[in-house]
């Protein structure tokens, strides 16, 4: 078996145990993943198989496109929900014009510092293992791209957005300065990845369907039709939503 999966991950599961389920499913062994997605997250996660493994880089190369929600008036140490939220009072809360437009600064190239609960290595060791021991240490910004930032609603303390942006960006501290920007809290509530590249959530399969198809031909994107798609040095980012 060579070529893609477009496996539609769910909430509450790794994606390397998503992997082994889609292994075990497939019997191929050599597989592997193109972009983490956290347990708490959901949606597009592309699986190589066989000799498509080669296309990881490039796949984790192509913009990707997040729906997301969060909450302003709360924060917490991991800017989502898998810490305890603490209460952050704001007297004055910002009006959608004032959040419009202070999500307009965040398009383009911008530097941002990873959650220090994420796996960016320092000294060879996961940032999150270091906070778990309690180590005292710094993570330095790194650049980041925003290809558009689009809010579906805002209605105090909740923004509703959309986004697409490039390898290496992190949606939580996207929210936790957007907060500092806006003199609030910051905390992601959801997190759905709509696409990666050309490839959709309307592609996407779950492990169920998986497990129920009655063979691969029904979900696999054979290698030489996903390299078609895969242009070395072209980004296929999609429009902004209307």
């Amino acid at each position: 078996m060579n070529g893609l999966i477009i496996l539609n991950k769910s909430t509450g599961i790794t994606s390397a145990k998503a992997l082994y389920r889609v292994r075990s499913i497939t019997r191929q062994r050599k597989s592997g993943h193109a972009g983490t997605l956290d347990p708490a997250a959901s949606g597009v996660l592309i699986l190589c198989m066989g000799k498509a493994t080669k296309l990881v880089e490039m796949i984790m190369d192509q913009p990707k496109v997040y729906r997301a929600t969060a909450r302003l008036d709360v924060t917490s140490e991991s800017f989502d929900l898998d810490r305890p939220l603490i209460p952050v009072d704001v007297a004055d809360p910002p009006t959608a014009e004032v959040v419009h437009d202070a999500c307009r600064e965040f398009e383009g190239e911008i530097t941002q510092v990873p959650p220090k609960i994420s796996a960016v290595k320092v000294g060879g060791v996961p940032a999150y293992k270091r906070t778990h021991r309690q180590q005292d240490f710094e993570l330095k910004a790194r650049p980041a791209m925003i290809y558009w930032l689009h809010i579906h609603s805002y209605a105090w303390p909740t923004i509703d957005f959309e986004m697409c942006c490039g390898r290496g960006t992190y949606v939580r501290s996207l929210i936790r300065d957007l907060g500092e920007s806006l003199g609030t809290g910051g905390c992601l509530t959801s997190l759905v990845r709509r696409s990666v590249g050309p490839f959709t959530e309307e592609q996407a399969y779950s492990l169920d369907r998986l497990e129920a198809a009655r063979s691969c031909a029904e979900y696999l994107i054979e290698l030489d039709a996903a390299r078609a798609l895969l242009v070395p040095d072209k980004l296929i980012i999609p429009p902004r939503p209307d």
